[in-house]
């Protein structure tokens, strides 16, 4: 059987007594990082008995197909990261993948993650929401995702490094606009944890400062106040003819984005004087 086994995220009592029963009696244990590993088990009072061997982005796709076949010889696999659950952001969707598609048993043994411990004390709307992982690095593919983003409804979860923060919380305030309400949390059930909450320009002036550690990003999902009017996306339409853009395919892209019929953009268009 193959099992996901969610590790702690900052204080190691977070482990449940499974885990420790898990990692204690499995006979192989793919680990992000394996010193990380032994010093949990240290921490957790237990020995290890089973083979340990890396498993990481570098090495995943080659070590799959090792970790696939002791499964299909009858072994005990567990998959454990350095911190939260396996496949989210970290190794472990491809060997269940194939798992799955072996026809071999898969498991979860459920316990710590950033993105729900996150959503739960930002203090944003948490019946629904979705996660995007880490925003691209590159300035113009960050500026592409987020503004696919912009009309996303649910409450959205990011993980980010310290150093791109500030970038990152900048883009969003002008995808989303500076005074959509988001929470930084940083260093999560650790000793220095901290919960930044605010709107996405104030959060990103914040960030100019010095900012360290494991950092989880929730941003509110838009609202019937957040939609522009139509004088707004009139104003867009011809903010895009100004750089070069036909007004036929401005109006459809505008129209599009902003989730309003083309025709009474179209009409809007041509009704409303030039400024």
């Amino acid at each position: 059987m193959l099992v996901l086994a969610a590790a702690p995220i900052g204080q190691p009592k977070d482990a449940s007594p499974r885990l420790r029963e898990v990692l204690a009696a499995a006979d192989v244990i793919a680990a992000e990082d394996t010193r990380r590993l032994r010093r949990l088990a240290s921490d957790l009072e237990i020995a290890i008995g089973g083979r340990v061997v890396s498993y990481y982005d570098a090495n995943e796709s080659a070590r799959a197909a090792e970790l696939l076949e002791a499964l299909r010889e009858g072994r005990t696999v567990v998959v454990i990261t350095d911190a939260g659950m396996p496949g989210v952001s970290d190794p472990g969707y491809r060997l269940t993948r194939l798992a799955v598609e072996a026809g071999l048993p898969v498991t979860a043994l459920p316990g710590p993650s950033a993105v729900t411990t996150a959503l739960v004390v930002s203090g944003l709307p948490s019946d629904r929401f979705c996660f995007e992982g880490f925003p691209p690095r590159k300035p113009g593919e960050r500026a592409r995702r987020l503004a696919t983003l912009a009309d996303e409804e649910r409450t959205m979860v990011f993980f980010e490094a310290p150093h791109r923060l500030q970038a990152t919380l900048e883009a969003m305030a002008e995808a989303f606009g500076a005074e959509r309400p988001a929470a930084v949390c940083r260093e999560l059930t650790k000793t220095y944890e901290e919960v930044r909450r605010g709107g996405l320009g104030e959060l990103a002036e914040w960030a100019a400062g010095e900012v360290r550690g494991e950092i989880t990003l929730v941003v509110a999902g838009r609202t019937a106040q957040d939609a522009p009017g139509i004088e707004e996306l009139v104003e867009e339409v011809a903010r895009r003819e100004g750089a070069g853009v036909p007004r036929k395919q401005a109006i459809v892209e505008v129209a599009k984005s902003a989730g309003v019929p083309k025709r009474d953009l179209y009409n809007a268009v041509h009704t409303t004087p030039p400024s």
